[in-house]
């Protein structure tokens, strides 16, 4: 009995559905082009580097590689191969994994120069069933300055049966000499269309109900991790017991309402400033986070100029149709002055962050802008200045 429930524990979406081929690496075409070609002209590197953000897919990448170059098919007689069989011992072990030739580990438990003497003094050594000894080493940037030496040496004159692949969130902090000798694959951030398409196609699997709506907020809070995004569909399943919700979704996330933000835009414009802190206190006891509001009227500003800009931009795929709607009521406003609200919202971005108080903060930031949206800037200023001087 105990058994049987152990086997039906539940795994999160986003260990369930990593990808197990390279076709199902989302958004990432140019690194699979690339790894393609690289294995069919047997061509392969020694060493690849992987960057992103978080939850994009970078381990999950490496270990497709070590499966791709240590497949050796179904029947045994396989070579390297961008399509692993996932059916022969080495695929298998890898992906469970439990294979003694691909060794991963975690620079930020393993940061020191003896952690790394240790694991290279293995290289020398040829795998035991593997085709390459597989060395990942996630958040690369995290070993110290003697660790990254260790490491340089075996980069420079590397065995023919050892592969290295780094991960890391953070590629400026790894040493020039070290991504001189890596062939480098820098994966993109996921567009929220396509983390749309994701969601959908694990929720048909699923057989979960979600409101659009609720899945393009999600996709949106996201920012292009493919991780973060699966563990909000996660937490959002749970709370709405088997159905996204927008509602839920948006207490879940602590989210203004979107509408009631444009609203709040609308009167920043305007300058009405009672109608602005009236809106303002709705929201925050609706559960809105005043970062939250303040991060949404960063991304209003920033669509209105871009719109204003460039017209067309209002039809794209990635703007709602409430937004629409609501952009083309503010669409009058000058650039001027939403790049004056710009700044300002953003200089309040660091100030909400040191607030004892973040709620009485953001007022006084929204306050500032009510007050200043009126009022004409310098350009204004002395251009009606030379227009009086011209007039006496």
């Amino acid at each position: 009995m105990a058994e049987a429930t152990e086997n039906k524990q539940y795994v999160a979406l986003a260990r369930k559905y990593r990808p197990q081929q390279f076709e199902d690496l989302l958004g990432q075409d140019a690194l699979v082009r690339t790894l393609t070609n690289a294995i069919q002209s047997n061509r392969l590197h020694h060493a690849y580097i992987l960057t992103g953000i978080r939850g994009v897919g970078k381990t999950t990448t490496a270990r497709l590689i070590a499966r791709a170059i240590n497949c050796i098919g179904a029947d045994g007689k396989g070579g390297p191969t961008i399509h692993p069989c996932g059916e022969c011992e080495n695929c298998k072990a890898i992906a469970a994994d439990r294979h003694i030739d691909v060794i991963e580990l975690d620079a930020a438990s393993k940061t020191g120069v003896d952690d790394m003497r240790e694991i290279l003094d293995g290289v020398r050594y040829k795998p035991v069933s593997a085709r390459y000894k597989v060395y990942i080493i996630d958040e690369v940037h995290m070993l110290s300055k003697s660790a990254f030496n260790a490491l340089l040496k075996t980069l420079e004159e590397p065995p023919a049966h050892v592969k290295f692949i780094f991960a890391t969130t953070e590629i400026r902090k790894v040493p020039v000499t070290i991504l001189s000798r890596c062939q480098r694959f820098d994966l993109e951030r996921l567009s929220i269309e396509t983390l749309m398409t994701l969601f959908h196609k694990i929720l048909v699997a699923e057989k979960i109900e979600a409101e659009e709506e609720a899945l393009r907020i999600v996709a949106r809070a996201a920012d292009g991790s493919a991780r973060d995004g699966l563990s909000m569909l996660d937490q959002a399943i749970v709370l709405g017991n088997g159905r996204i919700d927008t509602k839920i979704v948006k207490e879940m996330l602590g989210l203004a309402d979107r509408l009631q933000t444009f609203g709040l835009y609308e009167k920043l414009l305007e300058g009405d400033v009672a109608a602005v802190l009236e809106n303002l206190q709705e929201q925050y006891k609706n559960g809105a986070t005043p970062m939250v509001i303040l991060q949404d009227l960063i991304d209003i500003t920033h669509l209105l100029a871009k719109i204003k800009v460039l017209p067309d931009f209002i039809n794209d795929p990635s703007v709602s149709e409430n937004d629409r709607e609501m952009c083309k009521k503010l669409c009058a406003a000058p650039i001027n002055i939403l790049s004056k609200i710009w700044q300002m919202l953003i200089k309040g971005l660091s100030e909400l962050q040191y607030a004892n108080v973040q709620i009485d903060a953001l007022e006084m930031i929204l306050l500032r802008i009510a007050y200043s949206a009126g009022l004409p800037t310098p350009a204004e200023l002395l251009k009606e200045l030379k227009k009086k001087i011209r007039t006496e």
